[in-house]
């Protein structure tokens, strides 16, 4: 029997190439909030870097709201969408590969069929591959909001949390950090590396869940196309 997500995704993958020739004669201009957590630190320096790879960074998440804005000539003004993903490697390795990758769409409960289409293209377009092989299409209600600057809080229903905090003098454990793995999104204008303060995923579809808590392995920034 298929599921309602499956069934939601199928009914999105089939409007994405109306999606896309749409785009071809429509400009895109959208700009807006991002946030995304990687299960590895992505602010570290090599020695604790080296330790986590192959071992950790193969689940993210990765969320766009959209401030103002349009793609493919599709308003999209205060929509969300989030991609959770699980790939097959460490993500950002330059060594190596980690796709396939498989991700779980959650769009706006507030966006209608040809916006979820949308929302689901424009995640695409900024991720190089990544969120190619779609698992589901879930309709979720989204609260994207910012505190301050670094202090993001992402709810997407009871599936995902995603709270941020800036970095502290107390955050360094090698002494030498910088941003080792850059940002899994393009097309950012502003992005800074934070703390998941606190972070969790538990849908299913991707065969794995995850609560974690205190790691250097998010960013907030601002995209703009």
């Amino acid at each position: 029997m298929r599921t309602k997500a499956m069934i939601l995704a199928a009914a999105v993958l089939m409007a994405l190439p109306m999606i896309a020739r749409a785009g071809q004669s429509a400009p895109a201009g959208i700009s807006g909030d991002y946030a995304e957590f990687r299960n590895a630190d992505v602010y570290t320096g090599p020695c604790f870097a080296n330790s986590e790879m192959n071992l950790a960074g193969d689940n993210a998440v990765l969320a766009w709201h959209v401030r103002n804005g349009a793609w493919s000539g599709v308003p999209l003004a205060d929509l969300s969408v989030v991609a959770v993903v699980h790939a097959s490697g460490t993500l950002g390795d330059p060594y190596a590969n980690p796709l396939p990758a498989k991700a779980v769409f959650l769009v706006d409960a507030r966006a209608n069929e040809t916006q979820r289409a949308a929302l689901v293209h424009f995640a695409q377009a900024q991720a190089s591959g990544l969120l190619d092989q779609v698992v589901s299409v879930q309709s979720q209600p989204i609260s994207f909001s910012i505190e301050q600057h670094g202090y993001t809080v992402v709810q997407v229903g009871s599936l995902v949390k995603l709270a941020t905090r800036t970095l502290r003098s107390t955050d360094t454990v090698c002494h030498n950090e910088e941003v080792y793995y850059p940002p899994l999104a393009a097309h950012l204008e502003h992005s800074m590396p934070v703390v998941a303060a606190a972070s969790s995923y538990t849908g299913d579809g991707l065969g794995v869940t995850w609560q974690d808590s205190g790691r250097r392995g998010s960013f907030v920034g601002m995209f703009a196309e």
